[in-house]
């Protein structure tokens, strides 16, 4: 009798392994599929319009495409992030004017993107659908970058000075050193951002597969369109199975994709004593027990490890120990540097030509209506940044410190944040309608839906990296609620909590085109603000009226960049930097 559940469990444990190794060649299978099928639909003939059906049959392919276009936008955005981050973290001559830069582009709303990102594209690649998905795709890397961008350079600012002081005693090389020190540090704060940049992705999808420029119009198969077209007809019934597709797309992603991440970046938590809570993942424990994964990558890694470590350690400076200097180590600037600033000034220069002409055509009365746009929106971008940071910042921390809260409202939280939140408006605001109402108070609510997620996460990715031997510390100590939470909990999501607030401030920006200007049935709802003139001058093709929002938009983000963001990242990488 006791023989029979042994031999079950040799049963299970040998057919476990064979039915995983079945998934993951599925899976293999259908990443060469979705490689052919996009390959073929992107080289055939342009189609700008597309008839979106509101059949249930069509939501599988309305999905497929929706989900390729995030993924590759996804992907550059993490290589941009990366290489973007690196270089401003490591460079002090012009790390001032790329933080201004990606704050000022982050900032810009889609629809200010959006007409002449989308001809650049088709006129690049004319004769080929490739163009105008490139350009869709390009949108959406808009929407997503952004907050990684921040975070991987926030994680490089806040290495602790112990863990590099030991880099350059072990003579790392730059890409050892990236490998093994920079990387891992940072990628808590990467994943984490990761869940809110492909919930961005789904926020500006609707936007971006179905526009309008003028005359023309762009109208691609994907989840967006589907969505948009079943709010605008009234199409109860699509609607809600479009959302329920979204829904379960999120859910999968956040158990087949995201949830592995998380549990596999907590062993790059800092800290001195293992928690005894741990993050798991019932996938990546069947992942693990893979033969294809653990024996294929393997023997290629075994093979390639010793003789790519001993290439990446071959640099001149890895044979010289140099100190940890605090101030910035002066070098002069190479001929290919000042060439590229000289080409750069040059662009920059014809561009502002070219735009002074093109803002003669803009009256004085359209500039002046601009100029209050401006300030309203400026008031709610901000009101909406601390309505969201009241509630974000103690649920974070709740989250962050509780892994088995975590298992239950880390995934709802994502689901809420990846639904879009354009599919939201149209229902709102025929509510507001209904109520009388107007977006004056209304549009705060709209753009609370699109920035406070970015708060969330960070805060989440902040609580979590807190070292368990400090929270032990305090417990110790016995430290009163209060004493919690200026001592050890603010102070170690300090970093994270601005990156949040930044690309926050971005996505509230960003939220004002939908938020204050909407098509609903019977007319236009909209109120007075800068979002609402950029959304009015898209429908119009007013391009003069593009660029002075977005130069309006650029000037106040540059002014809350100097007078506040860069002031509190300064104290964040000098007094509330994790050391050792």
């Amino acid at each position: 009798m006791k023989i029979q559940p042994l031999a079950r469990t040799l049963v299970i444990d040998r057919t476990w392994p064979v039915v995983i190794d079945l998934a993951v060649g599925a899976c293999g299978l259908a990443f060469f599929f979705t490689i052919v099928s996009t390959g073929t639909y992107w080289l055939g003939k342009p189609v700008p319009v597309v008839p979106i059906s509101h059949s249930i049959g069509a939501l599988p392919g309305y999905a497929f495409y929706s989900l390729v276009r995030i993924g590759i936008a996804y992907l550059l955005s993490l290589a941009f992030a990366i290489t973007y981050g690196y270089t401003a973290a490591y460079n002090p001559r012009i790390e001032a004017w790329m933080i201004a830069v990606l704050d000022i582009l982050q900032s810009i709303p889609v629809l200010s993107f959006l007409p002449p990102l989308v001809l650049a594209m088709v006129a690049l690649v004319p004769g080929h659908q490739m163009g105008i998905e490139m350009g869709v795709v390009l949108l959406i890397f808009t929407g997503q970058v952004w907050n990684l961008a921040f975070s991987f350079y926030s994680s490089l600012k806040n290495i602790p000075r112990e863990m590099l002081e030991a880099s350059r005693i072990y003579r790392y090389s730059a890409w050892q050193r990236f490998l093994q020190l920079e990387m891992p540090y940072a990628a808590i704060g990467l994943v984490w951002n990761s869940i809110v940049s492909v919930a961005g992705g789904w926020f500006a999808l609707m936007a971006c597969e179905m526009f309008t420029m003028g005359t023309r119009n762009f109208q691609l198969p994907g989840l967006g369109s589907y969505l948009q077209t079943a709010a605008d007809s009234g199409d109860m019934r699509a609607l809600v199975a479009g959302f329920a597709v979204v829904i379960l797309i999120v859910i999968a992603t956040d158990q087949l994709l995201w949830r592995p991440l998380i549990a596999w970046s907590d062993k790059f938590k800092f800290e001195q004593v293992e928690s005894a809570d741990r993050i798991s993942s019932p996938v990546l424990e069947l992942l693990r027990r893979s033969q294809i994964l653990s024996a294929v990558p393997g023997q290629l890694w075994a093979r390639i490890e010793e003789p790519l470590y001993r290439r990446l350690a071959r640099t001149p400076q890895s044979h010289i120990v140099q100190p940890l200097d605090d101030g910035p180590v002066r070098k002069g600037a190479s001929p290919v540097l000042w060439t590229l600033a000289v080409l750069a000034l040059t662009i920059a220069g014809w561009g502002a030509v070219q735009a002074g002409l093109m803002l003669r055509t803009v009256t004085w009365p359209e500039l002046r209506q601009l100029l209050e746009g401006a300030g309203a929106t400026f008031l709610r971008v901000n009101a909406s940044l601390l309505i969201s940071a009241l509630w974000t910042v103690p649920v974070g921390v709740a989250i962050g410190f509780n892994p088995r809260l975590a298992r239950f409202v880390q995934p709802v939280a994502q689901i809420l944040a990846s639904v879009p939140a354009t599919a939201f408006f149209p229902i709102l605001l025929i509510g507001l309608v209904k109520l009388g109402g107007g977006l004056g108070i209304g549009s705060i609510a709209l753009m609370l839906l699109g920035t406070q997620w970015y708060i969330l996460f960070n805060v989440i990715a902040g609580a979590m990296s807190i070292p368990s031997d400090l929270r032990e510390v305090a417990s110790l100590y016995r430290f009163t609620r209060w004493q919690r939470w200026q001592r050890l909990i603010l102070p170690g999501i300090f970093p994270y909590l601005i990156t949040g607030m930044v690309t926050a401030s971005g996505g509230a920006w960003n939220a004002s085109v939908f938020a204050e200007y909407s098509h609903v049935p019977g007319g236009t709802l909209q109120t007075i603000g800068l979002g609402a003139q950029i959304s009015a001058a898209t429908d119009a093709g007013r391009f003069p009226i593009l660029l002075l929002a977005t130069i309006l938009i650029s000037v106040m983000v540059v002014t809350m960049n100097r007078l506040v963001w860069r002031r509190l990242y300064r104290l964040a990488e000098t007094r509330y930097k994790l050391e050792g």
